[in-house]
């Protein structure tokens, strides 16, 4: 038993909600709507990780000194590192909650738009919504995910410059090609049909507005 047949109840759920709100709403608008709604109940989760990743930024330049302190001294690092998180309160690992907590409904939606159902037979402007980029040949077909790659290609282009601008340590091993992740999205798309290219675009910009607003600048005085 793979571990997607596992999903199959989860996925069951998920057609039948966007069954549900396809019924007034064409279906690829639903997708949108119901990928909005998982997003909103993940929000918690996303504040979480903003208050750890403000704390990070805080503790950048005690932790740079506390690199050269004990460059040679792995372990005397690590431990100085805990403490000074310990201390103020924050954990270097809250801002992967959201991604943790997006992984299973990542895979959900995979194994819904990779999976012959209904949904894959309605259209957005005219091109099935279970057609893959590969496939396409028509004009309207070629101009769809041409406009949807652009979309994610660009904001692929917002999350590199905000990735790189929160770079605390370029020295850090990946540091400098951490940022590239950020066109991982419009790449991985390729491998989708068009239902799962609009799910990545809608999550995508979700996610880079949601960061923008929670991680913006917040006046003296205010917390």
């Amino acid at each position: 038993m793979s571990v997607f047949t596992l999903l199959d109840p989860a996925v069951t759920l998920a057609h039948d909600a966007v069954a549900a709100l396809a019924q007034p709403l064409p279906t690829a608008l639903a997708i949108v709507l119901f990928t909005v709604c998982v997003r909103l109940l993940l929000h918690p989760l996303a504040r979480a990780a903003a208050r750890g990743e403000r704390a990070r930024l805080r503790l950048a330049p005690q932790l740079a000194e506390l690199g050269r302190k004990h460059r040679d001294k792995p372990e005397k690092l690590r431990a100085a590192a805990a403490e000074l998180y310990r201390t103020e309160g924050a954990s270097p690992f809250a801002g992967c909650l959201p991604m943790l907590a997006q992984a299973p409904f990542f895979m959900v939606m995979y194994r819904l738009f990779t999976t012959p159902n209904d949904l894959l037979g309605a259209t957005l402007f005219g091109v099935p919504l279970g057609l893959h980029p590969t496939a396409a040949s028509g004009p309207a077909e070629l101009i769809a995910f041409a406009a949807l790659f652009a979309a994610l290609a660009g904001l692929g282009w917002l999350g590199f410059r905000r990735a790189r601008r929160n770079i605390t340590d370029p020295t850090a091993p990946g540091a400098v090609l951490m940022p590239y992740l950020s066109y991982g999205t419009a790449l991985f798309a390729v491998l989708l049909p068009l239902a799962g290219a609009l799910y990545l675009l809608t999550t995508t910009a979700w996610t880079l507005a949601e960061r923008a607003w929670l991680l913006r600048p917040v006046p003296v005085g205010k917390s």
